[in-house]
């Protein structure tokens, strides 16, 4: 009984397909239970239209690290070298160097700016960069011309 049908909302709905996609996972929970909690992250908001996602990801270089977009999701993927790891006897490992995905949804307009790594931490740069054609656009109202509007009475009544 926890599973919410929408087949009926979205049979009559054209060009949803990506929310349907999202309500659909979300329901089921798929997209949660298949990420871990590791690397931790933070997602801050600075302004109005500008976000940045913090990844602690101690232990990984910049050649490690892979950032893509692709069908409005951020993809966050880390791979170390296991040559390298396996070259090194650890007595006790308390940094964590496993591989990893964390996938992001993205809202309308946003788009990644940019990436940097700094002290371990890897920093995403987003910003809503909504379309002219999409912002709020003020309309003039015009003044009535009386001279027309009784040139077209006159029309109307002969």
């Amino acid at each position: 009984m926890n599973a919410l049908d929408l087949t009926p909302v979205f049979r009559s709905a054209i060009g949803f397909d990506r929310m349907a996609n999202l309500v659909d996972s979300l329901m089921t929970g798929s997209n949660l239970d298949s990420q871990s909690n590791w690397p931790p992250y933070n997602i801050e908001k600075s302004g109005n239209n500008h976000y940045r996602i913090t990844m602690a990801v101690a232990g990984f270089g910049e050649e490690d690290i892979d950032v893509t977009v692709h069908d409005q999701m951020l993809i966050v993927r880390g791979k170390q070298d296991e040559q390298t790891n396996k070259a090194n006897t650890y007595l006790y490992r308390g940094i964590a160097g496993r591989n990893f995905e964390r996938r992001f949804q993205l809202a309308d307009f946003i788009e990644v700016v940019g990436a940097s790594m700094k002290n371990g931490l890897l920093h995403v740069e987003l910003q809503r960069e909504v379309p002219e054609a999409m912002k709020p656009r003020k309309i003039d109202i015009s003044t009535f011309d009386n001279s027309a509007s009784s040139k077209a009475k006159k029309v109307t009544k002969e």
